[in-house]
């Protein structure tokens, strides 16, 4: 069985030798001390190890069940909720007066990393509940707030998100499900929704959804989408549990991976409902749900090509093929491990390369999320509403190649069910596509996010790495050629992308479209250049100043210098196709394919 230790000395190091946290003017970074951080991590990162990653092939090979209309979760699932619940977990980083610890978004980010690595299906169900949560935080009317947040926060009630419907996914102004105003306030709600996640479950007492719905004489399409919550039991007005509402799991869907998920087919039969936000305004409201959901998918791309690497790992030094061709290694055993192998090399290189980028990326992203919220600095949100696509696209994108790399080091056995190393495959593939599918990640960055504010926020992105390079150069000659040299060059294949899609895009939109997805990775791999970059400083200067671990600077360095080498220079070749134009993509009549 697969096996997961939570990487805690890697997020300390990104946390305060990278990001600097305590230096931040951020309000609440200033507690975030070695010490403080440490304590936090090691705890989750033992829950992650020893209660959710038990369970994570649990999960995987019963599934859920329904019996009766009631959905059963797998074996141990409901205990292990329970200990996560009663350590505080899920309202790690929401308001205090709701029942949190109103920690920054950055703990909650290296947390949620270590959950989701160890049991993603699982660590679902609490994921779903605090995006709900913010919508209601951020759109609720007071009294909304007063009744569902302190039970969502500790998970004790739990929430969802529905937009899709049979005949509509991203095209939601395309949906029938609706709702029918009764004069109270209130909306009784009707249709149905498709591929629910933790939509039915047996391990929280009420389980509040957030509906996407159009109200009935409403305007058509996307504007008269409205956002509705509707508990599964209605909510007294002292707060216990009342009726049960019209509101059922038709089925569970019978998915390739996260099969400890209860992903439903939900029916709303006159479901009584109260109106989130104003009326069709629903895709404001659910765009925080959304966004939020967008930033923990990117982490689900890293977290399980994280542990489908740490279980290559071990596997490539344990399994015995062949001879190193430059002498035995072992030469008391009838072979040498497999890790002696350049290509085994190779692959792990790429894997462990991206993972510790992603993470760096992601917990940079969260301190611009923290500034936003907290500081309410407004370019923080704009970069960060740029970077969004690119953390979900190109880190689920990667994640899921990384999976498959872990898997192959493994030979046969990784295609067999008893390594368990294909669950990280199945798993990690379904982050390329929920919460907007990959390709409409790249659509919207290009299409929308780089001409945001009239440029204003990818030109901040240019600067902050122009910036990075001119402060770092000229100190060190071998770290100028090794890190900035690659970034630069990087940094400008991107700016060449942009002013093609600048020249070309406006008298042919197909120019631009037709490279949205290279311009995605490209993106990617400048950001992680960058993370890398900055995690190679931070090393240098740990070595410089006498850091007692030195072996742990070293194989940073030396693995920044291996991205820098292998995987940035992929920068060239997207900006090539960029380049090709429309032409080619479009060239065949939709008859001819």
């Amino acid at each position: 069985m697969p096996t997961y230790t939570a990487p805690t000395k890697d997020l300390q190091f990104v946390l305060h030798d990278v990001l600097k946290i305590t230096q931040s003017d951020i309000p609440g970074y200033a507690d975030l001390e070695v010490d403080f951080t440490s304590a936090i991590l090691e705890e989750a990162g033992k829950i992650s190890s020893e209660v959710l990653a038990p369970l994570n092939t649990v999960g995987d090979t019963e599934g859920c069940r329904m019996e009766n209309g009631v959905v059963y979760t797998p074996t141990g699932f409901k205990e292990a909720f329970e200990q996560v619940k009663e350590g505080g977990w899920p309202g790690l980083d929401m308001p205090e007066e709701y029942g949190g610890q109103n920690m920054p978004a950055v703990i909650g980010s290296a947390v949620g990393e270590m959950f989701s690595a160890a049991n993603q299906a699982f660590t679902m169900y609490q994921g779903l509940t605090h995006g709900a949560a913010s919508a209601i935080l951020a759109h609720g009317t007071q009294a909304q707030k007063d009744t569902y947040l302190p039970k969502m926060v500790s998970c004790e009630w739990t929430g969802t998100m529905n937009l899709t419907e049979p005949h509509c996914g991203t095209d939601l102004g395309l949906m029938r499900t609706k709702a029918e105003p009764q004069g109270d306030g209130g909306y009784k709600i009707t249709g149905q929704k498709i591929f629910i996640s933790s939509g039915e479950h047996d391990m929280a007492d009420n389980i509040v959804h957030l509906v996407l719905g159009k109200i009935v004489g409403g305007p058509e399409g996307i504007k008269g989408v409205s956002l509705f919550i509707v508990p599964k039991f209605l909510v007294n007005e002292d707060g216990s549990l009342g009726a049960r509402n019209g509101v059922t799991c038709g089925k569970i869907e019978e998915k390739m991976g996260i099969h400890g998920n209860s992903t439903c087919v939900m029916n709303y039969d006159e479901a009584t409902g109260y109106l989130l936000g104003e009326e069709h305004k629903g895709m404001r409201a659910m765009f925080t749900m959304m966004n939020e959901a967008r930033l923990g998918v990117g982490m689900q791309g890293l977290a399980q090509a994280e542990a489908a690497y740490q279980n290559a790992l071990e596997y490539a030094k344990d399994r015995l093929q062949g001879r190193d061709v430059t002498g035995a290694k072992n030469p008391d055993g009838p072979a040498d491990p497999l890790i002696v192998h350049p290509d085994i090399r190779r692959s792990l290189m790429d894997q462990k390369s991206f993972a510790e980028g992603a993470r760096a990326f992601i917990l940079w992203g969260a301190t611009m999320i923290d500034a936003a919220h907290r500081s309410g600095d407004k370019d923080a949100d704009g970069l960060v509403s740029l970077l969004t696509p690119v953390i979900k696209g190109f880190l689920t994108d990667q994640g899921y190649d990384m999976t498959i790399k872990a898997q192959q080091v493994y030979g046969g056995h990784g295609y067999i069910e008893e390594w368990g190393m294909s669950q990280y495959t199945r798993d990690a593939r379904i982050a390329m596509i929920y919460e907007g599918a990959n390709g409409v990640q790249a659509l919207d960055l290009v299409g929308r996010k780089l001409a945001q504010d009239g440029g204003k926020h990818v030109m901040a992105f240019f600067d902050l790495v122009k910036s990075f390079i001119k402060d770092t150069a000229g100190q060190d000659a071998d770290f100028d050629r090794d890190f900035l040299d690659p970034l630069k060059a990087a940094s400008k294949d991107l700016q060449s992308a942009g002013m093609y899609f600048m020249q070309n895009g406006m008298k042919n939109p197909n120019n631009a479209l037709a490279g949205s997805y290279d311009f995605m990775h490209m993106f990617g791999h400048v950001c992680l250049g960058l993370m890398w970059a900055q995690m190679g400083k931070a090393a240098r200067d740990a070595l410089s100043a006498g850091a007692s671990d030195a072996a742990f600077y070293e194989t940073k360095l030396a693995t920044g210098r291996y991205y820098m080498a292998r995987q940035l220079p992929a920068t060239a070749l997207h900006l090539s196709r960029i380049q090709s134009g429309a032409d080619t993509v479009m060239a065949l009549e939709a008859a001819n394919f």
